[in-house]
């Protein structure tokens, strides 16, 4: 029997949060984005389950091949653009758009030949200042964009750093009107799913972006009782399960897992469960940390181990050797796992490891 881990993916629960992602745009076309191989959902599956967007944005230029050769027909946004003068022909080869952000990149465009025209996204930095153009140099990237003979359109695009968080996005919207207001009324993409969901009247332009919540995951994480993923209307995609594999019983004054970080207040008894940091459960976890055992709330107790956790099972009598754990998904948000981690649910639902086994939901 294979170890008894196992995550699967839900392609109706990705379909149905693209509606919501949908209900909140509007007019406004979606680029579903599926970096880091759709968020750890896999990239294929995920396009599948996604058909009804607009366009996907990726990382690199590997998972864009591998859209193509899946027979994915819509357009492609590559969110860092190229990385050098060798990337061009692919642009053309499996017809691409990619986001121009530093000059380099229009150096590079200037100095090559490549034989069919382009549409891009330029991007404007409006206080993130990662990636993009400042108010001295976007004039002239402009400039140069619509000059260029094989540049087709040009959207402009930007990033809000804070939409998820007190700031919101008012300094960095007023910051892209004014820095854009010379230009063409070409088409905008500013929206990822925080803004997207809070701010979708202002925010949605003519593409936004949405991310984590189409994984049914919310970006402001649990603590925001107004934008849960629950209260959003999302559903997980993604769940984790495992089983016990062996069970302990501890008396008052005895301890569990590596440095005996536990004590047992009293009478305790443990379920030893098939997962840990090598699958990709955070192994900073603190004792606490929510599970589902036979569907019942139970928490992690002691250190995570490379490939075990423990738990308490003490209330749950008819847990045993062989009853089911859920680590995250369905009936428990990866964003309360994240939350109680002090993490994201970006990070678990990227950080699975290989050797989990992962399949479609029935």
């Amino acid at each position: 029997m294979p170890r008894p881990i196992r995550a699967t993916i839900s392609a109706s629960a990705l379909a149905h949060n693209f509606q919501v992602a949908k209900a909140h745009a509007g007019a406004a076309k979606l680029w579903a984005v599926l970096k880091a191989n759709a968020y750890g959902h896999g990239l294929e599956r995920a396009a599948r389950a996604l058909e009804a967007a607009d366009g996907f944005a990726v990382l690199d230029f590997e998972e864009a091949e591998r859209l193509r050769r899946a027979g994915t027909q819509k357009p492609i946004l590559m969110l860092e653009g190229f990385f050098d003068a060798i990337d061009l022909p692919l642009l053309n080869q499996y017809r691409l758009t990619p986001v121009i952000h530093s000059s380099r990149q229009l150096q590079i465009l200037e100095n090559s030949k490549f034989p069919d025209a382009l549409d891009v996204y330029l991007k404007v930095n409006t206080g993130m200042n990662r990636l993009g153009f400042s108010a001295q140099s976007l004039g002239p990237a402009y400039d140069a964009l619509r000059k260029h003979p094989k540049v087709r359109e040009v959207t402009l695009m930007t990033h809000f750093a804070d939409a998820d968080g007190a700031g919101g996005i008012r300094a960095q919207l007023e910051r892209f009107v004014e820095l854009i207001q010379p230009f063409d009324s070409g088409p905008r993409s500013m929206a990822n799913s925080a803004a997207l969901l809070r701010f979708p009247q202002e925010t949605r332009g003519d593409w936004a972006r949405p991310g984590i919540m189409l994984y049914g995951c919310s970006p402001f994480g649990h603590t925001s009782v107004d934008f849960t993923a629950e209260r959003l209307g999302l559903k997980p995609a993604m769940t984790l399960r495992s089983e016990i594999i062996a069970t302990q019983h501890l008396q008052r004054g005895e301890r569990v897992g590596y440095g005996f970080s536990y004590e047992a207040p009293g009478e305790l008894t443990v379920g030893v469960v098939a997962c840990g940091y090598a699958d990709g459960y955070p192994r900073h976890a603190p004792t606490g940390t929510p599970v589902l055992v036979n569907g019942r709330h139970a928490r992690t107790v002691g250190r995570v181990s490379m490939d075990m956790i423990t738990i308490d099972i003490t209330g749950i009598p008819d847990a045993g050797i062989g009853s089911p754990v859920t680590l995250w998904g369905e009936g428990l948000s990866a964003d309360e796992v994240a939350g109680a981690a002090g993490t994201l649910s970006y990070e678990l639902l990227t950080k699975l490891t290989a050797r989990v086994s992962v399949g479609e939901a029935p």
